[in-house]
């Protein structure tokens, strides 16, 4: 893949995801178990929209099912499963069905709250689709087949990874909302996200949303906002906050997923699980400063996931700990700068869709809203 982008004066290669590597396996194994002809690269299309074209490696063909192998390239983006082989076997079934399931190196989930089932392989949703949707462009009307996917050199990554924290055994995920990895030097990508900032300070822009990734964009979508001009923070919402100050934005709206929000609702501004991660600690003392019971707040404090904390928050105490949430992400931002900025908060999940909008959120999202 040749394509980059220039941060901090410096030109960076993108790379493709293992979601992407998958997606490429599976739909060459079954062009080679339909044609019987080997192929020698594929080409898919990613979420992204844009073509991935890739060599096909390992390339094993007999009767009733086929294997290949599609070499990851994070390009300069620093990733511990560049270089790692993802391979796709593919095999012919009874029936129309198209199954898909994991391999060696491909871990299993364990715990609940996670975007794949409990006893399922860690296939995300997003390439999950694109899997099976790639495999079923190639195959004649009515005929099914198995796939699988397996990275064996995933299974010595995951012991250097928090897979086996949040409840992934046995391997590494495959992952990829846009099927692209871009390249995040931390440096460079803070240069880059601070003169997205100052180029809408540049047009006169003063009002902001803020969100720490893809998720915060899409449901700012959901929450069909007008005129707004969004910027990814990704982990340095502290970083963003005083380019914020520098370039005299006087209004941010926060949007986020609780999973990176509550840390800031503990003054944790660099939301990075191995810079900080105290989510359950800081959830389970904000419940328990509302009366929540001491089995739940061991619950909240023994979970893997904020969703998976949620489910131990009895319904009827919900809007209040998220009020109390929300109001606290909002202050600790304004705290950092000096009260200089108007700033709300708006946190949701997954799961349970919005969870909670501070006082100064609800004025800010009407304003977008009227727009």
């Amino acid at each position: 893949m040749e394509r980059y982008v220039v941060k901090d004066g410096k030109k960076l290669k993108y790379g493709y995801t293992t979601g992407s590597c998958a997606t490429a396996a599976a739909k060459a194994a079954s062009r080679m178990l339909v044609t019987g002809d080997k192929q020698e690269n594929v080409k898919i299309r990613t979420p992204k929209g844009w073509d991935l074209f890739l060599d096909v490696e390992d390339i094993l063909i007999k009767e009733n099912k086929v294997k290949c192998s599609i070499t990851k390239d994070s390009g300069d983006d620093p990733d511990s499963t560049h270089g790692i082989k993802v391979f796709a076997e593919v095999e012919k079934i009874e029936g129309e069905d198209i199954i898909l399931t994991g391999g060696i190196g491909v871990g299993k989930v364990t715990e609940e709250g996670l975007a794949t089932s409990v006893g399922e392989y860690a296939i995300n949703p997003v390439p999950r689709k694109t899997i099976l949707a790639a495999v079923k462009e190639e195959l004649p009307q009515g005929k099914g087949v198995k796939i699988t996917i397996s990275i064996p050199q995933g299974v010595d990554i995951a012991k250097k990874t928090f897979n086996p924290r949040l409840g992934i055994v046995g391997g590494i995920s495959v992952l990829g909302t846009s099927g692209i990895v871009e390249p995040m030097s931390e440096e460079a990508f803070k240069d880059s996200i601070a003169l997205e900032l100052k180029s809408l300070k540049n047009k006169g822009i003063k009002k902001v949303i803020f969100s720490p990734g893809n998720y915060g964009r899409d449901f700012a979508c959901e929450l069909n906002l007008k005129n707004y001009s969004l910027i990814k923070t990704s982990n340095f919402i502290g970083f963003m906050l005083d380019k914020a100050i520098e370039y005299d934005i006087e209004e941010i709206l926060f949007i986020g997923h609780i999973g990176k929000m509550i840390k800031v609702a503990g003054g944790i501004f660099h939301t990075h699980s191995k810079v900080a991660d105290a989510r359950m600690e800081i959830l389970a003392s904000q419940y328990a400063a509302i009366g929540g019971n001491r089995e739940d707040i061991k619950n909240i404090l023994n979970s893997i996931t904020t969703d998976k904390a949620i489910e131990y928050i009895k319904p009827e105490f919900r809007d209040e700990l998220f009020k109390v949430t929300v109001e606290n992400i909002s202050k600790k931002c304004m705290d950092r700068v000096y009260g200089e900025i108007k700033i709300g908060t708006v946190i949701f999940s997954k799961k349970y869709g919005l969870l909670g909008i501070c006082n100064l959120g609800k004025e800010m999202l009407a304003g977008y809203k009227d727009e």
